[in-house]
């Protein structure tokens, strides 16, 4: 997009997220307002003082094309929410973005991801997850965690989830901020779904948040 939208929850509002355009498919906010999120749509490259304007609740930074060591006017958005500990939910090239933006590397993959097929292994919980994948690019980031984060301001990270044809890290998750991303789509309107929890997870973050500031307070 080149202009901010508004898609307005159904029912009883929840947050408010701001999601990044960065190639956002419809269903993406779509999964949002169905679970009462007001989901504000910015361009690509949107400066972090802007978004800060809407007053969101969670970040959301989607999948698109491209690749993500070009992309350091988002890294350093990225940055600037994690360390303000916003929750931060990315899919795809989010998910690189996000690596990135923890400091860890990212490279182009001999063969890249495509279809509808591809088993995930989510670690948090040892399911097996048969997802939707479009990509050329992965993070480079050890499978066997926690680890340091190189950026070491933003304390430990895990490897969340793992492709099992060929350990592709497909997932990170913070466990010192909150935020988390996935390699793959959830969002995929014809499937598969095993991964549309991840949306909920995005509530369940920003609601721990929210409780813990109300402590702070």
């Amino acid at each position: 997009t080149d202009d901010t939208y508004v898609v307005e929850p159904e029912g009883e509002q929840r947050f408010t997220v701001v999601a990044y355009d960065m190639g956002i498919k419809t269903n993406t906010p779509r999964n949002f307002v169905q679970r009462g999120i007001r989901t504000i749509v910015v361009p690509a490259n949107t400066p972090y003082e802007d978004i800060m304007r809407h007053n969101p609740d969670g970040v959301f930074v989607s999948n698109g094309p491209g690749d993500p060591a070009t992309a350091d006017e988002m890294v350093a958005v990225v940055r600037e929410v994690l360390a303000n500990k916003i929750p931060f939910f990315g899919i795809c090239f989010g998910n690189q973005l996000l690596g990135r933006a923890l400091g860890f590397g990212t490279y182009k993959l001999p063969f890249g991801h495509r279809g509808i097929n591809q088993p995930v292994m989510d670690k948090t919980t040892g399911k097996v997850e048969i997802t939707a994948q479009n990509h050329g690019f992965a993070v480079d980031a050890p499978l066997d965690g926690p680890v340091q984060a190189p950026v070491e301001e933003f304390g430990r990270v895990e490897v969340s989830h793992v492709g099992l044809n060929d350990n592709v890290v497909e997932g990170i998750r913070c466990l010192d901020i909150p935020a988390f991303s996935v390699q793959y789509h959830p969002e995929a309107a014809a499937g598969p779904h095993d991964a549309a929890y991840l949306f909920d997870r995005f509530i369940e973050l920003m609601t721990a948040t929210e409780h813990q500031t109300a402590k702070e307070v």
